[in-house]
């Protein structure tokens, strides 16, 4: 949402901005003093936020070039990235099995999803993309319910909604570009 509202002044982004904004609040410890917020994990959250926006507006322009090649570069500097957290637990459980296991997981969690956002980026509308987006919030609560047994209250769900809603909203309400035609 920060990178729709950036990239616009109309007041119907800011609102969609505020309600997107409203439900991470609902889903945010506003009493402090009742449970701890961890200011680091808060600090990543925000880092991670930033880096999600680089990807939506750098993605776009990448995706245009040669995707497999885009996909393996972002792959190969996330793994440098990665590598001085995990080489050391890695190192430490080192067998074929758990090598089998990291190869599926890295090919089924990063490298398949990624290419195929990069293939969708360059061939869907921006607002379309933005919609299947804004599905992933409700995908993600219901991996949660599926592998991990979580129950949201219905006050979740509707912090839920309210992102999903706000990020299909900005996007179904965002003016279409017209192409000019290409010289002849």
């Amino acid at each position: 949402m920060t990178v729709a509202v950036l990239e616009s002044r109309r007041p119907l982004d800011f609102a969609w901005a505020g309600l997107a904004a409203a439900g991470v609040l609902a889903l945010s410890p506003i009493n402090p003093a009742a449970v701890h917020v961890d200011a680091l994990g808060v600090g990543l959250a925000l880092i991670a936020g930033v880096c999600w926006g680089l990807y939506i507006v750098l993605g776009q322009r990448a995706g245009g070039g040669d995707r497999g090649q885009v996909a393996s570069i972002a792959m190969t500097i996330a793994a440098l990235v990665a590598a001085p957290w995990g080489l050391p637990t890695v190192l430490a459980h080192l067998s074929p099995a758990v090598l089998a296991a990291g190869l599926g997981v890295a090919i089924l969690s990063s490298a398949l999803p990624y290419s195929l956002e990069l293939f969708a980026m360059s061939r869907l509308p921006a607002r379309t993309f933005s919609i299947l987006m804004s599905l992933e919030p409700a995908m993600a609560a219901l991996a949660g319910f599926v592998v991990l047994g979580e129950r949201l209250n219905p006050w979740q769900l509707g912090a839920i909604a309210a992102v999903m809603a706000a990020s299909a909203g900005s996007a179904a309400t965002t003016p279409a570009v017209i192409a000019e035609p290409a010289p002849n």
